[in-house]
């Protein structure tokens, strides 16, 4: 059977030009294992980019697929209101030994999107029901991506999945800044005091009243190239909400689970906090109201999210019942047992074999080679990292940061020219980037970064 055929026949595959599939037919894969793919034809790819960031612990690892199979003979799903699981019990209980200092209420999805929606609905709902109905709108960064069902669509700010939908969406309070690379301020990511923070300060002083809630990717903006911002944006930000009476919302679905090194991207934040001595003992550590989760959550396997909040924003929605308080948010798969197992077992992986410390290691060697490798190519402006993440800005002139030419597609090109030599990239724009499985290893790292660095050098003839 010619299976690229019969699938150009019956599916429209996401986030693609279906009519660019007339020169790249979908790649039919049948099994992976690590972080190889191999198709029906026996040829390997290395995913560098996770499966579009989900798969942390690598294709196929046996403790998560065991762990599965254990619970599909057990309970495959159930209803999860009124219901409950052991699965569901244990993984909160797992997680309350990770997540930032005071979140402890877990409100299950099935997908990111889906996630962050209902971080939006409970902020809305928790300022209607504490006398505060004026809190109506949102606070976002610009070149924020926050996924694409309508809410989260309308806090997301890459005009490429937006704009075209922008009569539909929320009105947004949109904030600029974080382009650390072309700071408008000429400063460095590592040795400024965010001065663009002072955009933030200007919209909470005219808006912050209206404000229910400020949602923000913790030190990286994936979908926007890969940008990288300090940690202290987010110690700044805590601050200007507590005064405000605004939440926030860390959407830590792409920067959980390890990827920038930590835990959790605002654990960088918090570390900010660490030092605290008798002259500054009321500093305090920055956690943000609601935590969005996904992705990495259950390595990559099953569609499961969490919105996981505080007591004082459940408690805003704990009353008899007919006084119309409850959050009538539902998913069907919400708490599935099997995810639930997954993402248990994920946790269990991640502390008995130490995997974060281990890939911070390994993101040291990554980052050296990467600079070493692209960082003299003419068209290479900047090469930014953090945990085992490595995003390569190419640009038409060095000097200027002037970008390349959009409509020549040249990150399409090379990731076209990586997929013949078995690398799957997929750069955003004209950004190339790895962001691996966490348990990548050296030989790997110099063959992926070997490919992109040749096929770089051929489309843009460096």
């Amino acid at each position: 059977m010619d299976w690229q055929k019969e699938d150009l026949k019956y599916i429209w595959h996401p986030c693609s030009q279906m009519k660019d599939y007339e020169t790249l037919p979908p790649i039919v894969i049948e099994r992976g294992e690590g972080i190889n793919l191999y198709d029906i034809n026996g040829k390997c790819y290395k995913d560098v980019i996770s499966s579009w960031w989900c798969n942390l612990l690598g294709h196929c690892n046996p403790r998560i697929s065991s762990a599965i199979k254990k619970q599909v003979d057990t309970l495959e799903h159930v209803i999860f209101a009124n219901f409950t699981h052991k699965p569901a019990i244990t993984l909160c209980q797992e997680l309350m030994k990770v997540l930032p200092e005071g979140l402890c209420k877990f409100n299950f999805a099935d997908n990111g999107s889906a996630a962050i929606e209902m971080a939006l609905k409970m902020s809305f709902q928790y300022h209607y029901q504490t006398g505060n109905p004026q809190k109506k709108r949102f606070m976002a960064l610009s070149d924020a991506y926050h996924g694409e069902t309508l809410g989260a669509l309308a806090v997301g700010g890459v005009d490429l999945y937006s704009e075209l939908y922008k009569p539909l969406l929320l009105d947004v309070i949109r904030i600029d800044g974080l382009d650390c690379y072309r700071c408008k301020y000429g400063k460095c990511r590592d040795c400024c005091n965010c001065e663009c923070f002072e955009k933030v300060e200007e919209a909470f002083a005219k808006h912050a009243d209206e404000t229910a809630a400020i949602i923000v990717e913790p030190l990286l903006q994936g979908s926007a190239g890969m940008k990288i911002y300090p940690p202290l944006y987010l110690k700044k930000l805590r601050e200007l909400c507590d005064k405000y009476n605004v939440h926030l919302i860390a959407d830590e679905i792409a920067t959980g689970y390890g990827r920038t090194g930590k835990m959790f991207a605002f654990d960088h934040a918090a570390e900010l906090s660490a030092g605290r001595t008798e002259s500054n003992k009321n500093t305090f550590t920055p956690t943000p109201d609601i935590m969005c989760l996904s992705k990495g959550l259950t390595g990559g396997y099953m569609p499961m999210a969490i919105a996981v909040t505080t007591q004082k924003i459940y408690d805003a929605f704990y009353d008899d019942y007919l006084k119309g308080k409850a959050f009538m948010h539902s998913h069907t798969y919400a708490g599935n047992p099997l995810a639930c197992s997954a993402a248990i077992e994920v946790l269990r992986i991640l502390k008995d074999e130490n995997i974060i410390e281990k890939a911070n290691a390994r993101a040291k060697y990554f980052n050296k080679i990467v600079k070493e490798k692209f960082l003299p190519l003419k068209n290479v402006g900047e090469v930014r990292s953090i945990g085992l993440i490595n995003a390569i800005e190419l640009v038409k002139d060095k000097e200027t940061k002037e970008p390349l030419d959009y409509t020549k597609r040249t990150g399409y090109q090379i990731y076209k020219k990586a997929l013949e030599k078995g690398v799957l990239l997929r750069p955003l724009g004209d950004v190339i980037y790895f962001n691996p499985p966490l348990i990548i290893e050296e030989t790997d790292i110099d063959y992926v970064t070997d490919v992109a660095l040749e096929c770089t050098q051929t489309i843009l003839k460096n």
